[in-house]
């Protein structure tokens, strides 16, 4: 079986105990697989930012954004189908990697602009920075080299045109796109 397209969605919501669950449970519900989830402040004292990556059925997707923003503590939803909205990732990537390898592993991280993080007692821990892609790309690189242990933030992303959260803020609650 094939896997689902991805979707991206963006939320503001209000920083409360137990938004995370209901916002969980709609996807639940629909048979979505929540693949990454990003929550931050929302640059706003009470506000939070989340990004959630997932993949399900397409013809979900608007049903999805019905059901969030009917949630009393999301105040913004937005889906980035079709948008290139700025997006960015952060992964820790821990190798086993002396000798020959290290170099090899090494060498791959200065090419591809990854930080060497630690370089320790035969392991290397690589920070690196860029789009999904990017990193799913590097990740592809180093498979054969002997990873130990990958850690990835998820996806985070903003649009690059005016602010929804600005908006929300100065004229009054705005519910979905």
């Amino acid at each position: 079986m094939a896997q689902q397209p991805m979707h991206t969605f963006s939320l503001v919501t209000r920083d409360r105990p137990g938004v995370l669950v209901r916002i969980a449970l709609v996807f639940s519900r629909r048979g979505y697989n929540i693949a990454s989830l990003a929550v931050s402040p929302g640059g706003t004292q009470g506000f939070a930012r989340m990004t959630i990556v997932s993949h399900g059925d397409p013809e979900n997707v608007d049903q999805i954004l019905k059901q969030l923003a009917k949630l009393v503590d999301v105040v913004f939803v937005t889906d980035h189908r079709g948008e290139m909205p700025v997006e960015a990732e952060i992964a820790l990537i821990k190798l086993r990697a002396s000798g020959e390898l290290r170099k090899r592993v090494v060498a791959i991280a200065e090419r591809k602009g990854v930080r060497i993080a630690d370089d320790v007692d035969g392991r290397v821990i690589l920070t690196a920075q860029g789009t999904t892609t990017e990193i799913d790309e590097l990740l592809v690189e180093l498979a054969s080299k002997e990873l130990e242990e990958i850690v990835r933030s998820g996806k985070i992303v903003m649009d690059p045109g005016a602010s929804h959260f600005a908006h929300m803020l100065g004229g009054g609650e705005i519910r979905g796109a």
